[in-house]
């Protein structure tokens, strides 16, 4: 493990607090710190939590877990991690990844240079000396060279856009921000907003122990069976034995998932032989395996993904009593795979419950909530708990959070007004000297993998300008343009690109997000780190450096 250490002959960041700042204690901030250090920077993660973790410390509510194998989703950069810890479930919940995310804080001594409740609110460029000014919620001012932005995608909650919404005066919580103290559902009237991955991973679980359970259900999701198990400890030694293919594997991905697609095309075989594709799939696939190792045309072809789709939909009304129930929980508005495709264990099933119900809102709008409960157009409602299941403002809403500022004042909320332009998701021309993790326009996929190669390539250029003595790098207007434009080429023939997602800018918890566009690459994974290789081989010559 590398230290923080004295600054050394070349620090360019003499005068400054740090040479690096990091915002955020997620996957993508500490594996930044463990990185920075190991190449003798002197850098600083600030954090609102408590602790380390950020989706993962965030969210806690019932029923949260992968829906990657456990041992995909995890860091390669340590040898020793990969041999010592070991995963008990192949797809594990909550507090079993925390306490992972924990481990690897206690191994590396993380925490030392991890600065816990300080939430920062501004960011601006400092001209004068190409530098960073930095204030947190408490009026404290921090100085760098360099800006790291490592404060996820799926981090800045959103509340419905419903009258009354903070009216509720009995317990509520959202899922993303939930008590890290036991919540309890036994003789409770529960009402929940949302039926994304969130909310049916949330149904499954409460269902189990509810006093009744009224789910408000906006959209419907495609949502497949997660076929988790425990992991004993041979099956353990025996995957940790195939880590080397395993990994590579997701490096060749499309998406950096174990999942490989289909080669062939679903108008290449017979209906009787893709039924039985499918049907296994479904039976025994653990994971994203229907969605990503589906036929090749699904994804492209509006008539295959429809037969894709339909035949989806006759697993749910075989497994919900009720027609009219199993009718609404099938989606209409877009097919199987163009939205992210929730995991799911006996979720159908909760619906045949006595105690579950299903309220569909394009029906019965909900009118207003109410200090006791919810008000739909047909009927009162009361409850004793009120769960928002009600997802994110996705990509860009935690940095437009806070004001941060580059060149001239220029505020990112305004560069990126309409659409976010980034070079390579990493960087914006008119914010020098600012690095993003996990931003805009990058290759999410199975997020560690993803996480690994861009601060891999985030630092091994800090350390390449520091070699160099640059102390001002900032991508071109024309690098902007055209990377922009490719992110926007690589959507076109995707059916998931015509469908409103937060994928696609469209977010219903807030009227401004009504307008699509592209969030994230939706190229392959092998592809975007290709292109970041070759930038990185040509001396990052492509940007402004002084």
């Amino acid at each position: 493990m590398g230290s923080v250490g004295e600054p050394t002959l070349n620090d360019s960041a003499k005068g400054l607090d740090y040479e690096v700042l990091v915002i955020g204690a997620g996957l993508s901030g500490i594996f930044s710190l463990y990185r920075l250090r190991e190449l003798g920077f002197r850098a600083r993660v600030l954090e609102a939590g408590s602790g380390a973790g950020g989706t993962w410390y965030w969210n806690r509510y019932p029923g949260a877990r992968f829906d990657s194998e456990s041992y995909s989703y995890q860091f390669t950069f340590s040898q020793e991690v990969l041999d010592e810890w070991d995963w008990t479930e192949h797809f594990a919940g909550q507090p079993e990844i925390l306490a992972y995310i924990n481990f690897l804080c206690d191994k590396f001594d993380l925490r030392s240079d991890i600065q816990f409740h300080t939430k920062v609110t501004t960011a601006h460029f400092d001209q004068s000396n190409n530098s960073w000014r930095v204030l947190d919620d408490a009026g404290k001012q921090y100085t760098c060279r360099w800006l790291v932005t490592a404060i996820g995608f799926l981090s800045a909650p959103t509340l419905p856009n419903i009258p009354g919404v903070h009216d509720f005066k009995r317990e509520a919580h959202h899922t993303s921000r939930w008590p890290q103290h036991p919540v309890t559902y036994e003789g409770k009237r529960v009402g929940l907003i949302g039926t994304g991955a969130t909310g049916i991973q949330c149904i499954q679980e409460i269902a189990k122990t509810v006093g009744h359970l009224t789910v408000f259900q906006r959209t419907p999701n495609w949502a497949v069976p997660l076929h988790n198990s425990p992991i004993d400890k041979d099956e353990m030694s025996a995957i940790r034995a195939d880590y080397p293919a395993l990994f590579d594997r997701c490096r060749r991905s499309y998406m950096n998932f174990l999942h490989m697609p289909e080669t062939r095309a679903l108008s290449e075989v017979s209906q009787e032989e893709r039924e039985a594709f499918w049907e296994n799939l479904y039976d025994n696939g653990r994971g994203f395996r229907l969605w990503l190792s589906n036929y090749r045309d699904v994804a492209f072809d509006k008539e295959a993904n429809k037969i894709c789709s339909d035949w989806v939909a006759d697993k749910i009304r075989q497994r919900v009593k009720d027609p009219a129930t199993a009718e609404r929980l099938i989606p209409r508005n877009h097919g199987f795979g163009t939205k992210r495709v929730p995991m799911e264990t006996n979720y159908y099933e909760a619906y045949n419950q006595s105690n579950v119900r299903l309220v569909d809102v394009t029906e019965t709008p909900i009118e207003q909530i109410t200090a006791t409960g919810i008000r739909t157009s047909k009927e009162e409602i009361e409850l004793d708990m009120l769960i928002y299941a009600t997802g994110f403002d996705a990509v860009t809403g935690a940095f437009d959070a806070m004001d941060i500022r580059g060149l001239d004042g220029l505020r990112l909320q305004d560069r990126w007004e309409g659409s976010p332009r980034t070079y390579v998701g990493m960087t914006v021309d008119g914010f020098p000297n600012m690095f993003m993790s996990m931003g805009p326009h990058q290759s999410y996929g199975n997020i560690p993998r993803s996480i690994e190669y861009a601060v891999n390539w985030i630092t091994d250029a800090l350390a390449h300008f520091r070699e160099k003595d640059i102390v001002y790098v900032e991508a071109t207007a024309e690098g902007v343009e055209m990377w922009t434009e490719h992110v926007i080429d690589a959507a076109k023939g995707s059916l998931a690109n015509e469908v409103d997602s937060w994928m696609t800018g469209i977010n219903r918890n807030l009227p401004g997000k009504q307008r699509r566009i592209i969030n994230r690459y939706t190229g392959s994974a092998p592809g975007f780190r290709g292109f970041c290789d070759g930038i990185a081989g040509g001396g990052y010559s492509t940007f402004k450096l002084a």
